[in-house]
């Protein structure tokens, strides 16, 4: 019932299921903490939206970054298909020549 290559896909979805995860996570955590940070400036320093903008933009680049890096490492670590042995086909090349 189950096709060879079947296994390689369920896998090739894992991993990227899992990188979408991570990064969506990822994105989620440096925006709020951004964000947090500012808020708390903020009202530290009484200048209101001031450092809660400054950061939450600054956040952008920094989350660009990470997608970037979690992608290729995720990417690099997936493996390709295995390629079909080709013994079967050798035999039907000796013919033609």
């Amino acid at each position: 019932m189950n096709k060879p290559g079947h296994k390689h896909q369920d896998e090739f979805r894992a991993a990227v299921t899992m990188t979408v995860v991570w990064v969506a996570s990822l994105t989620l955590i440096i925006i709020f903490v951004a964000l947090f940070a500012g808020l708390l400036l903020d009202r530290l320093l009484n200048s209101k939206p001031l450092f809660t903008i400054v950061l939450t933009i600054a956040s952008i680049p920094v989350t660009i970054l990470a997608t970037f890096r979690v992608v290729k490492a995720a990417s690099s670590r997936i493996q390709p298909a295995e390629k079909k042995d080709k013994s079967e086909e050798e035999p039907h090349r000796g013919k033609d020549n």
